[in-house]
């Protein structure tokens, strides 16, 4: 019988090139793009559209009970959760400079990769602002008619809170309430997206882990998000806030200032988010996962009343990395 050539089901593509670094960033890129899409966009239906649409108990009504928020912080979870599942195969789906970051200081991530995975996501982010506004634009521009507060090149803080975070008034024009904010927020981030991948630790099965990176959001966004709006990623922030200055928020999106409420923001969503990551990672090494990698290379340790063969960690003549040999009473190799 002579052979069958079977076709494949997809073709490669002729663009052998996405197959590296390029494929990673249009991945970044991407995934970026999908988390702030749904993720400015539940804002746009809570700020805009739902007042606009007569959803709401006037055209200007915005979270008219503390639950409201709860809109908000699902649905930022979900853009996450997607974002990661679209972009995860790919390139890990960092979608936060933040995450990629602590991922190369800690890591291994390549530090080459470090400046165009920041880049993609930042494009990314634009993108996907400027798809939420070209959905949403008549909603916004009625809502910033209708509200008779101060505005700025005829726009209001509010529609500019669908793209871009800003401090709670609180803080008095304040930096280090914000920045503070913006560490813990970012810290507990980073420190639950390297706990849930840690295959040592009680790793997340059957490709959960974009779902609980989700629930990760969710529960920061309901317990640290009304200070400053929980940016926790600095292109979550800075993409929306370039587009918003390109179409014509004027001072509200750079410097990001308010008269008498704040002044110079701008980069706060940016660093602070940076410096949590490391602080994250950081203390996920030092309280678990050094532990974890300690005990993953000498053995669990033994229950009480019992003794177990330890293991000795001898360089490896090849390789310098170590290689561990396990020693026992009689030096049973196949324990």
């Amino acid at each position: 019988m002579a052979a069958v050539d079977i076709p494949p089901l997809i073709k490669p593509s002729r663009l052998r090139h996405r197959g590296g670094l390029a494929g990673e960033l249009m991945a970044e890129f991407i995934g970026t793009f999908v988390l702030i899409a749904f993720g400015c966009g539940v804002v746009a239906m809570a700020v805009a559209a739902l007042p606009g649409s007569g959803r709401a108990a006037t055209t200007t009504t915005i979270f008219l009970a503390a639950g409201d928020w709860l809109l908000v912080a699902w649905g930022w979870a979900l853009a996450v959760t997607f974002g990661v599942y679209v972009a995860g195969g790919v390139s890990g789906a960092h979608l936060n400079p933040a995450v990629t970051l602590a991922m190369a200081v800690r890591r291994g991530f390549p530090w080459l990769k470090v400046l165009p995975f920041w880049f993609a996501q930042v494009a990314g982010a634009f993108a996907g602002a400027a798809l939420v506004y070209l959905v949403y634009h008549n909603a916004i521009d009625a809502f910033d008619t209708a509200v008779p507060g101060p505005k700025t090149d005829g726009h209001t803080l509010a529609s500019f809170s669908i793209f871009a975070t800003f401090p709670a008034p609180y803080f008095h024009g304040g930096i280090w309430g914000p920045l503070i904010d913006q560490i813990v927020g970012a810290g507990f981030l980073v420190m639950f997206v390297v706990a849930i991948l840690d295959l040592r630790n009680q790793a997340v099965k059957a490709n959960l882990a974009p779902l609980i990176v989700g629930f990760a959001v969710a529960a920061i966004g309901m317990s640290y998000g009304a200070n400053a709006g929980y940016a926790i990623n600095p292109a979550r922030d800075f993409g929306p806030r370039l587009f918003t200055w390109v179409a014509g928020w004027g001072s509200l999106a750079f410097p990001g200032s308010v008269p008498g409420q704040f002044s110079g923001y701008w980069w706060i969503p940016i660093v602070g988010p940076l410096i949590g990551g490391l602080v994250g990672i950081f203390l996920y090494d030092l309280f678990v996962g050094d532990v974890l990698y300690l005990r993953s290379h000498l053995g669990e340790l033994p229950e009480p009343g019992r003794t177990r063969p330890v293991r000795t960690i001898e360089p490896d003549d090849k390789t310098g990395r170590g290689g561990d040999k396990r020693k026992g009473p009689d030096e049973d190799d196949d324990y």
